[in-house]
């Protein structure tokens, strides 16, 4: 008989899942944090046209956005295929556009008002005398700077 037993191997030892919960509400509250959610929802096609000079806008928090473009097809019903502008959330007039740069600037502070770009995001199929109205309107309202959004590659090879 021998005076020492030889061990079993009881092999390995099982995870801790006790940090499991902190783990995922840790992640959870990280994405829920960090994620942005959309401002507006777009009721207009928007494709956008190609430029091969591209620069990107420094602070967002100090662009308005205006939309034109053909309504999408769930609102082609109701408000027809003619290119409209979107402000915000809603189909708009071109006579509302002074309005609504007169709000954007007033929900700013007073030492950035001057500091606002006015980006057009405008779809490539639409008529060029739709932008012209809305730069007639931007100029009534004094909104003097203006950026046309579009996408980065050769306008010339994107041509469809």
């Amino acid at each position: 008989m021998s005076k020492f037993k030889k061990k079993s191997d009881g092999g390995t030892p099982a995870i801790s899942t006790a940090s499991l919960p902190d783990i995922v509400f840790m992640l959870l509250f990280f994405f829920m944090v960090v994620t942005v959610m959309r401002d507006t929802s777009l009721k207009v096609q928007n494709v956008l046209p190609f430029a091969d000079q591209v620069e990107k806008l420094d602070k967002k928090n100090l662009v308005m956005y205006i939309y034109a473009g053909k309504p999408s097809p769930r609102y082609q019903q109701k408000y027809g295929t003619e290119a409209r502008v979107q402000l915000n959330d809603k189909y708009a007039n071109i006579n509302d556009i002074q309005q609504f740069i007169r709000e954007e600037k007033q929900s700013k502070r007073e030492e950035l008002r001057d500091m606002l770009t006015t980006a057009l995001k405008v779809d490539k199929e639409t008529n060029m005398g739709l932008v012209s109205d809305i730069k007639q309107e931007l100029r009534k309202a004094e909104a003097l700077k203006i950026n046309y959004t579009t996408k980065e590659g050769d306008a010339m090879l994107n041509l469809e």
